[in-house]
């Protein structure tokens, strides 16, 4: 039996199977969705070298399966145009491709169809994974990211490291409103009831308190009195995950951050990593390693040199509510708790 470094085929996306010598090639496609063409690529490998199937991932990865060992080669030869276009002439990744991937670390960046099709979308969620596909990709440290257009959340990033959603501050022009209350009525059936009409002025109050940014408003209007503005706007849930021992919901981390303060957020990921690994990669998901440096050291450090834009609003501290699957599982002799090293150590 020929010896496999199966730790290296791993970081290289392909999965190890439960057949002795088959692996599961996982194809990155930030956003899920890429050229009908390049099926055709997929399609061939599927049948030529695996078992003429393909697995459609979880976090919206192309999985071929079946592949053997000794045909690895041959695969990444067939699959090179097909990575090259996604990440380097769609995604704008610089990495070379002819080796196939660099690094499983960061999981596909996930995305619904967003503003490129979706009537309830508030931005465009697509445009949105590509970019911070740029920036997370290829590295070894680990990282799952979900993008929802609108905060109907259809990619779920409350169970993600981080959840991006999109959001929209609606601009209200009173002198178009006519006071149907027709917005007061989608914001009590579809949102969080923060519209109500005032008795003496018959316009329209506003508690901004508790807006999720849905832009519900906007679609009901039938005078434009409620508008959409320019500008992309975004809210960060974080720290989510599914798993068998501490599964929880993400919680609100920021609101109301432009794209551009978004992405530089995310640029300073893999410094936050290195620190609370110490330079070494493992797998740990990305709640993991906040829970580990605190959510103060994470927000000191996410945060470092980020030009946050006016209207944004951070958590000053954040209570996570894990689901225990066996009691107490948090308490453990003092020696295996897991922290930070400090230089002195």
């Amino acid at each position: 039996m020929q010896d496999i470094n199966i730790g290296k085929l791993r970081e290289m996306c392909f999965r190890q199977s439960k057949i002795p010598g088959e692996f599961m090639l996982q194809l990155r496609t930030p956003g899920g969705t890429f050229r009908a063409d390049l099926a055709d690529i997929v399609q061939e490998v599927a049948n030529k070298y695996g078992d003429g199937r393909i697995h459609l991932g979880t976090r919206q990865t192309l999985d071929i399966t079946g592949i053997k060992y000794e045909y690895v080669d041959e695969v990444l030869k067939l699959i090179e145009p097909f990575i090259h276009e996604i990440e380097n002439e769609v995604s704008g990744v610089e990495m070379e491709t002819k080796n196939g991937y660099p690094y499983i670390g960061p999981r596909n960046v996930m995305a619904c169809i967003g503003g490129d099709h979706c009537i309830k979308a508030a931005q465009k969620s697509q445009e949105m994974a590509r970019k911070i596909e740029k920036i997370i990709y290829p590295a070894p440290y680990h990282v799952k990211i979900a993008v929802s257009g609108c905060p109907n959340d259809c990619t779920k990033g409350q169970f993600s490291d981080f959840g991006i959603i999109g959001v929209t501050k609606p601009v209200y022009d009173q002198d178009r409103c006519i006071g149907c209350e027709g917005c007061v009525e989608k914001c009590e059936q579809a949102a969080t009831r923060v519209l109500s009409l005032n008795e003496e002025t018959h316009k329209i109050d506003k508690d901004p308190c508790c807006c999720v940014g849905c832009g519900e408003c906007v679609s009901r209007c039938p005078t434009g009195a409620w508008r959409r503005p320019d500008v992309q706007m975004w809210n960060i849930v974080l720290g989510g995950r599914s798993g068998k021992q501490y599964p929880r919901m993400g919680q609100m981390f920021a609101k109301w951050l432009t794209t551009d303060s978004v992405l530089q957020i995310f640029s300073n990921w893999h410094k936050f990593s290195e620190w609370v690994m110490g330079g070494e990669p493992k797998y740990l998901h990305g709640g993991h390693l906040i829970d580990i440096a605190g959510y103060q050291a994470f927000k000191e450090h996410i945060l470092d040199g980020v030009k946050l834009n006016p209207e944004a609003l951070i958590s000053e501290n954040v209570l996570w509510t894990e689901k225990e699957y066996r009691s107490n599982i948090h308490l453990k002799p003092l020696s295996k708790h897991k922290k930070v090293k400090t230089p002195k150590e």
